[in-house]
């Protein structure tokens, strides 16, 4: 079977310690993921594609697979005339993944202020504290606010 697409194996490998820290993926997957990025056409990888380029077993190939469409980075198409199914990056990976970033900040800011509360019923005072906490919760309003702007240009 031919690679039905090009990689540039220098990107490839940057691409695959990046996914495997920022999205705390294991190294197959990361190399699943990063083998995706380069199919710049959409034509789509097969399963069988995968087992091949990779040279890992068809159990592992499948397990990191799912784990990748659990975490909704990739996506699979069944296409009418055909029985396998062809795998693609999310496209609206970007703007979920920011909207866990948001959701996680709101979060935070909902447990600043219950700590607020709790430190004014045990009456403690600390000015300097004070002053530091609400910089940062200032520092996530911001971000909130701006990562929002661009969710809705996405």
């Amino acid at each position: 079977m031919n690679k039905s697409i090009q990689i540039d194996e220098k990107i490839f490998q940057d691409s695959v310690k990046f996914c495997s820290t920022m999205f705390n993926l294991p190294p197959l997957a990361s190399k699943i993921y990063s083998y995706l990025i380069f199919d710049f056409e959409k034509v789509g990888i097969t399963f069988d594609e995968f087992v091949e380029v990779f040279a890992a077993s068809k159990s592992s190939i499948s397990t990191n697979i799912k784990l990748l469409l659990n975490a909704q980075l990739i996506i699979d198409v069944n296409k009418i005339d055909e029985r396998r199914r062809y795998f693609y990056t999310n496209s609206e990976y970007k703007k979920v993944r920011f909207e866990k970033i948001v959701q996680k900040m709101q979060d935070e800011l909902n447990l600043i202020e219950d700590l607020r509360k709790f430190r004014q019923l045990r009456k403690v005072e600390d000015k300097d504290y004070e002053d530091k906490m609400e910089v940062y919760k200032s520092l996530l309003n911001k971000n909130i606010v701006n990562i929002q702007e661009s969710l809705n240009k996405l």
